[in-house]
């Protein structure tokens, strides 16, 4: 008998501001130059589509997209360490999309590391290919790091 980690049922919802405090657990454990509570805070006051993923009470993943003139910007798309490589991220990048859809989108872009092996993975998967390159777009260890502009059209 082998044992096999199915996804939890999964329920999106609005980010509030109340929820931020939770939401900075999650993005300071698995990022070594997180957003800041007034990160997320900003997104939600400028209107953006901030989104949680809970599985019961347990916050679990989220998600921050600028939407405008056709088009969407994927700011942020996290899952907890605790609960990554069980097709959360996938299944909320779907949704996400979905969604910039529903609100008249008609593509995405995103930036990621290239270090980000998975993420990287995750977006090919969900056919983004890269557009370009911002030079020393991230923060590092000892310098800044470059960032993949990626994009999908629905």
């Amino acid at each position: 008998m082998s044992a096999v980690l199915k996804p939890p049922v999964m329920q999106l919802a609005a980010m509030a501001h109340e929820d931020i405090e939770r939401v900075i657990v999650i993005e300071n454990d698995i990022y070594e130059f997180p957003w800041t509570a007034g990160n997320f805070s900003d997104s939600i006051k400028a209107g953006y589509h901030c989104w949680l993923v809970a599985a019961g009470q347990d916050l679990i993943g989220y998600a921050v997209v600028m939407l405008g003139a056709g088009e969407a910007h994927l700011l942020n798309l996290s899952v907890a360490r605790a609960m990554q490589r069980r097709g959360i991220g996938r299944q909320l990048l779907h949704d996400v999309m979905a969604a910039a859809l529903a609100q008249g989108a008609q593509n995405m872009l995103l930036e990621v590391r290239p270090s980000n092996h998975a993420g990287r993975a995750l977006y090919a998967q969900a056919g983004f290919t890269q557009l370009g390159l911002r030079r020393a777009y991230y923060p590092a260890r000892g310098g800044r790091e470059d960032a993949l502009i990626l994009g999908c059209t629905f």
